[in-house]
């Protein structure tokens, strides 16, 4: 009897279908593609601004929130061997992995991040060339076509790797090292002179750091869990340690590309300084860019750039939410849940980018350093055999300062109420809290704590075993 599991797991690693290196790169280029959407391209440039001279540390600070993060991410995916976002939430019970789940779904989907790849492509794209007084019908226009898209690409759930690793994402990276190869080539100026704005001068590292929240991709990396193992299980990978290999190798391939663009986007947007002053916001930097470049033709191919970037994302984001949402919830379809979740983002992503923008930096706040905490405690859950009881102590002393730096993220009508006030009083008490991690040294806590009990409940049980043996 105890060989057969041994005998079964041979037979199926007999079956399971080995990938070849190019079906590695398939599956990387999905992960590129769901991962690199509007944010990817505009944050990071306006980081660049932002930096200027010390455009270096900053992009430090951006790679372990904008790429080591969401590598973790992956990891934590493969590590646990989970489909999505409420497996990886499951040791803290069934009730937090579900609250878990929607919480991110809805930040990334159809309240925050899906709206914002339609609003990002119009806003940057399309909106210079529409009178502004016809802006709010052509949103209204543009954002229809574009769910209406995602929804097209995304009906068949095994047509998602082919249609983002396959089509979409080459046309993307082909426009983008177009874009490189003509700003590098004509510098506007030099990075290492450029001006510091005063939040970089002396803190250019935290703020990088924080600035890689915007991306959203350590939220979406365990949302996409679920269509990333869907498309390998595709390929004729089926064991679930086999599929954890692939997605693990396919994001180290993802994540080293995406760290290396925003390298190269950061630069640019310091070099940019040469000839123009720091922008409202990214989207605002690419459009002069390119038109300082190119002109009108330009804008024609950033408008293309940006909406076919962003429509990836789109198509991963609304596959998620639905595959996730109909596993969960079995009763309504998958296509159901698709169309719901493309008809909730086009609504929302008419209230404008600047909207989505603020509402989202609050729950970003909250959501992200839970989400942090999570992800490491997966990646290392086999130095404690994933003990719920450590996940318990690290989760509850993160939420209340992470809910705190969410409360005074939000616009002034929260913020400066006599409730917000009053959080941001207790606020500053907390350690590192001047800089938006107020969190770290309570979870640091709430760790040591787990682990204590950990160890001390096995040591007891061993101690029990030994007096009964």
């Amino acid at each position: 009897m105890l060989l057969y599991p041994r005998r079964e797991l041979f037979m199926q690693d007999l079956t399971t279908k080995k990938l070849t290196f190019k079906q590695y790169l398939v599956v990387a280029s999905l992960l590129f593609g769901l991962f690199f959407g509007a944010g990817n391209l505009i944050f990071p440039l306006h980081l660049g601004q932002l930096a200027g001279a010390n455009w270096d540390p900053a992009a430090l600070g951006f790679l372990v929130t904008g790429v080591l993060l969401p590598l973790l991410s992956v990891f934590a995916i493969a590590v646990t061997r989970a489909e999505g976002v409420y497996d990886v939430g499951r040791p803290l019970g069934a009730v937090f992995a579900l609250v878990f789940m929607v919480l991110i779904h809805a930040t990334i989907g159809p309240l925050f991040g899906t709206p914002r790849t339609a609003t990002v492509s119009f806003t940057v794209g399309v909106a210079p060339f529409v009178p502004k007084a016809a802006q709010g019908w052509a949103l209204l226009l543009f954002s229809a076509v574009f769910f209406c898209l995602a929804f097209a690409f995304s009906y068949k759930e095994n047509s998602i790797l082919s249609n983002v690793g396959k089509v979409l994402n080459p046309v993307f990276l082909a426009l983008l090292f177009l874009v490189f190869v003509v700003a590098f080539a004509n510098p506007l100026g030099n990075p290492g002179s450029a001006p510091v704005t005063s939040a970089y001068v002396h803190s250019a590292v935290t703020n990088g750091f924080l600035e890689g929240y915007n991306t959203m991709d350590a939220l979406a990396g365990l949302a996409f869990g679920v269509t990333v193992v869907t498309a390998v299980r595709g390929m004729g990978v089926r064991r679930p340690g086999a599929v954890s290999k692939v997605v693990a190798k396919s994001g180290v391939l993802a994540e080293s590309a995406i760290g290396f663009i925003y390298l190269l986007l950061i630069v640019l947007g310091a070099m940019s300084l040469g000839r123009f002053k720091v922008s409202a916001d990214g989207g605002v930097a690419f459009n002069q860019l390119v038109n300082a470049y190119a002109g009108v033709f330009g804008q024609v191919v950033l408008a293309f750039l940006l909406t076919v970037t962003c429509l990836t994302t789109a198509v991963g984001l609304v596959a998620a939410f639905a595959q996730d949402f109909h596993k969960h919830f079995p009763k309504v379809s998958y296509h159901t849940w698709l169309a719901l979740s493309c008809l909730a983002s086009f609504l929302t992503a008419n209230f404008g980018l600047d909207q989505i923008i603020a509402w989202s930096t609050p729950m970003l706040m909250f959501l992200y350093p839970l989400s942090m905490v999570l992800i490491l405690l997966s990646v290392t859950s086999p130095l404690f055999n994933r003990d719920g009881v450590v996940y318990f102590f690290v989760v509850l002393l993160t939420v209340v300062p992470a809910f705190g730096d969410m409360v005074v993220a939000f616009p002034a009508v929260v913020s400066q109420s006599s409730f917000g006030l009053w959080v941001a009083g207790v606020r500053k008490m907390m350690p590192l809290a001047s800089m938006g991690l107020s969190w770290v040294v309570p979870a640091l806590v709430g760790l040591v704590v787990g682990l204590l009990v950990h160890f001390f409940r096995r040591s007891q049980v061993n101690v029990h075993q030994t007096e009964v043996n």
